[in-house]
C-alpha cells in the first residue's frame, strides 16, 4: 500500500475510484490488464489519501444533483479501508451535500456504513451493487479468495433489503468449463429473488482476457484446475471474449427467472436505474 496525492477524483460522467489495485485476489480480474496502466504490482494499493478533500470541492462546485458512482474499477470496501476508512469519509460528504450514490462492491464490510447509506437513501437515493458469480461456497473461495463469499453477500443484499435500499446484482463473469452450469446460475438466481434486489446485470455467459489478466487466471487454473488451461488456450486462442458454450440454454434460464420475480433484466434500463436520481432532486444547487 502506497499513498499519493491525486489531481482530481470525480471522472467526467461523475465516477470515483479512491483506491487503485486490489487485495481481493478474485482469479479473472480484468482490472490486472496492461491496458490500465499500473506502474506498481496490483496488490500494492495506491491510496488517493486526498479524496476527501477532493470530493468536497467537487462537490461544492456543482449546480446540479446526480448520483455519485464508486466501485465499477476498484472495489471501495478492500481490507485497507477497516483502518483507512475513506471510503466512509467521501459517503459522510456525499450525504451531506445531499446527492445520490451507486455503489459496486463484493464485500459485506460495506454493512459498516448502514447508517450513512440509510441516509443517503433517505434525503436522495442510494444503489447498493453486489457481485455475485459462484453458488458453490468452496469453489467461489477459489475463484474469489481473499473476500466474503457468496452466502456473506446474499446476507448483505437482505440487510440493505431489510432497510430499505435498492440492489442490483452483477452475474459476472461465469467461467466456462468451471461455473457455466444450471446449478450455478439458478441458485444464485434464488439468491436474488429471496433478496428482492431491484435487477441484474448481465453481459452474457462467459468471461474476457486481456494481456497481464489473461496471465494471472491460467497461472491459477494451473493451481487449481489442472489441464483447465489447456482446454481453454485451444478453445478460445487469445480471444478477449470468451463465451460459454451453454451461453444460449443459460441466458434463456436468466431472463426467464428474471421475468417470472419482477427483476429488472435489461442493461440499458438497470444503467439508467443506477445513474437517475428522482424528480425532485433535478434542481439547481446555490452552495458555493
Amino acid at each position: 500500500m502506497h499513498y499519493v496525492d491525486a489531481k482530481g477524483i470525480l471522472s467526467a460522467h461523475n465516477g470515483m475510484n479512491i483506491y487503485r489495485g486490489c487485495t481481493h485476489g478474485c482469479i479473472y480480474c480484468d482490472g490486472r490488464s496492461k491496458c490500465y496502466q499500473f506502474t506498481h504490482d496490483f496488490e500494492d494499493v495506491e491510496v488517493k489519501q486526498n479524496a476527501p478533500e477532493l470530493l468536497e470541492k467537487a462537490l461544492r462546485s456543482k449546480r446540479k444533483k446526480c448520483m455519485i458512482g464508486t466501485g465499477a474499477m476498484c472495489d471501495p470496501y478492500m481490507h485497507c479501508e477497516e483502518q483507512l476508512q475513506l471510503t466512509r469519509k467521501c459517503l459522510e460528504i456525499i450525504d451531506h451535500y445531499e446527492f445520490g450514490l451507486a455503489i459496486q462492491t463484493k464485500s459485506n464490510r460495506i454493512l459498516r456504513d448502514l447508517d450513512i447509506l440509510k441516509s443517503i437513501n433517505e434525503k436522495a437515493k442510494c444503489v447498493v451493487q453486489m457481485t455475485l458469480t459462484t453458488y458453490d461456497e468452496k469453489l467461489c473461495k477459489i475463484i474469489e479468495p481473499n473476500v466474503c463469499t457468496t452466502k456473506e453477500r446474499v446476507k448483505t443484499l437482505q440487510i440493505l433489503r431489510d432497510n430499505g435500499i435498492p440492489t442490483v446484482v452483477w452475474l459476472s463473469p461465469i467461467l466456462p468449463f468451471i461455473n457455466d452450469t444450471k446449478e450455478n446460475i439458478e441458485g444464485i438466481l434464488e439468491y436474488c429473488i429471496e433478496a428482492k434486489v431491484y435487477g441484474i446485470i448481465n453481459f452474457g455467459m462467459g468471461v474476457t482476457l486481456r494481456e497481464g489478466d489473461r496471465e494471472y487466471f491460467y497461472a491459477a487454473l494451473d493451481k487449481h484446475f489442472p489441464g483447465m488451461k489447456e482446454i481453454y488456450q485451444k478453445r478460445y486462442g487469445l480471444a478477449y471474449e470468451l463465451p460459454s458454450d451453454r451461453n444460449n440454454e443459460l441466458m434463456s434460464l436468466f431472463y426467464r427467472k428474471c421475468k417470472e420475480n419482477g427483476i429488472v433484466c435489461d442493461r440499458d434500463k438497470c444503467f439508467e436505474y443506477l445513474n437517475e436520481l428522482p424528480d425532485k432532486y433535478e434542481q439547481l444547487s446555490f452552495e458555493v
